[in-house]
């Protein structure tokens, strides 16, 4: 099983990005896929995550109205849609797949993502 994540990078403050979590190895449609994030001295934490089968969505209150999760079956992708960036988004973001959420099955590497002021 791979999760490959990518699109991170340097952004100004009120910027976007768009994550993508390319998925393989195995079926994931009775999975949650989703993100979570750790910025530097911080526990990581929850961001997004989304039913494979159904598309039900869940956000963290934190990034609520500023960051879409959604999913592209066709190309086995989930994608982090990240707007109005702000500073203390900046952090490593890991792709995550798990078959009983919260508990996470499988991790992806993670993407730096780092918001300017």
């Amino acid at each position: 099983v791979q999760l490959q994540a990518s699109g991170g990078g340097l952004v100004q403050a009120g910027g976007s990005l768009r994550l993508s979590c390319a998925a393989s190895g195995r079926t994931f449609s009775s999975y949650r896929m989703g993100w979570f994030r750790q910025a530097p001295g911080k526990e990581r934490e929850f961001v997004a995550a989304i039913r494979w089968s159904g598309g039900d969505t869940y956000t963290a209150a934190s990034v609520q109205g500023r960051f879409t999760i959604s999913r592209d079956n066709a190309k086995n992708t989930v994608y982090l849609q990240m707007n109005s960036l702000k500073p203390e988004d900046t952090a490593v973001y890991y792709c995550a797949a798990g078959r009983n959420w919260p508990r996470v099955d499988y991790w992806g590497q993670g993407t730096l993502v780092t918001v300017s002021s």
